[in-house]
């Protein structure tokens, strides 16, 4: 089948467009000028566009079968906010309308920030957003979550998938946070962990989304929602697990809610000033006090779909950060 794909260019979005070509698909990637496409298959065809251009997207639609639709502003700040609705919200709205002038499946990859927190107990794909928004990634990603299951009622073959945080081996962009993370403790460069350490988050294996994409591609019922999520772990097991890995302890300073929120609004405030993307936000901070816990029972059970665990993840994107040559130690350290 020959598929467009949004945000091919991306972390997640280049090892899609690897299984996509690995298991024989025709791929054509909607990339913007300067886009890096290091690391794509060497048959993936470009189409040049944007998801904010309508037009430009409709035209790279034309003669797929499929629009895998990835493409997002990942940020925790932008220096023009108006971004987030144009990519994010706008995108969609956009991929949907050459999804139907194609006639082809959408396959809507969103995120677990569009689903809300789901406190201690993982959440199912039965959550709605309950509309109280930490930032404009979170509001953008729930106001095009809704838009995409309004159409899914309308009828439209629109199949939506919701990753949890998403790392191992690939590009060290936004949406590999969680490798960006563990090279800073790694190096010595973290400053410590927000809060007591305590909050569920469900991390997704990269290759387990990838492999999940096509799954759904293939297997997904339309108008159904899947989460792709991973192992729910707080953030002083993560560390604990990169202490057994690595030898490095876990860091020993937690920064309290009150001083990261006030840190984070005099960051923002610097950023807002001189344009520089700010290391953390109030906002951020407000996002690490939530659990963020999800059930991909259901993927399992119609996709197929398979969690790799947490400590096998994160050994294989340690194995890959030192081949790299990212961090000290070699394959078999």
């Amino acid at each position: 089948m020959k598929v467009l794909l949004t945000g091919g260019t991306g972390f997640l979005g280049k090892n899609v467009a690897t299984a996509l070509d690995a298991a024989g698909h025709s791929v054509r990637i909607l990339a913007r000028a300067g886009s890096n496409l290091a690391g794509l298959p060497p048959a993936a065809e470009i189409a040049p566009g944007d998801v904010t251009d309508a037009g430009s997207l409709e035209r790279a639609a034309h003669g797929c079968g499929a629009i895998l639709h990835m493409a997002a502003v990942v940020k925790m700040w932008a220096p023009d906010p108006a971004v987030f609705d144009a990519v994010n919200l706008g995108g969609l709205r956009n991929a949907l309308a050459a999804a139907r002038a194609a006639g082809a499946r959408l396959v809507y990859t969103s995120s677990f920030m569009a689903i809300g927190p789901a406190g201690p107990t993982p959440a199912d794909e039965s959550q709605v957003h309950p509309g109280t928004y930490r930032n404009a990634y979170e509001r953008t990603k729930a106001q095009a979550d809704a838009a995409a299951r309004e159409a899914a009622a309308a009828g439209q073959d629109v199949v939506m998938l919701y990753p949890g945080v998403v790392y191992g081996p690939g590009d060290l962009t936004d949406g590999n946070l969680v490798v960006k993370m563990v090279v800073d403790h790694l190096q010595g460069r973290l400053p410590g962990i927000i809060g007591p350490g305590d909050r569920l988050w469900s991390y997704s294996y990269v290759s387990d989304v990838a492999a999940g994409q096509l799954a759904a591609l293939a297997r997904g019922r339309a108008g159904q929602r899947y989460f792709l999520c991973g192992e729910n772990a707080d953030m002083n097991g993560l560390f604990a697990l990169l202490a057994e890995l690595t030898g490095v302890p876990v860091p020993r300073r937690h920064i309290p809610y009150p001083l990261a929120t006030a840190l984070g609004g005099a960051l923002w405030a610097w950023a807002e000033l001189t344009g520089h993307p700010p290391q953390l936000t109030h906002q951020v901070v407000g996002v690490f006090r939530e659990h963020w816990a999800y059930s991909s029972a259901k993927a399992e059970r119609e996709l197929g779909y398979r969690v790799t665990p947490l400590r096998e993840g994160l050994q294989e994107t340690i194995a890959w950060l030192r081949e790299q040559g990212t961090i000290a130690g070699g394959p078999g350290c």
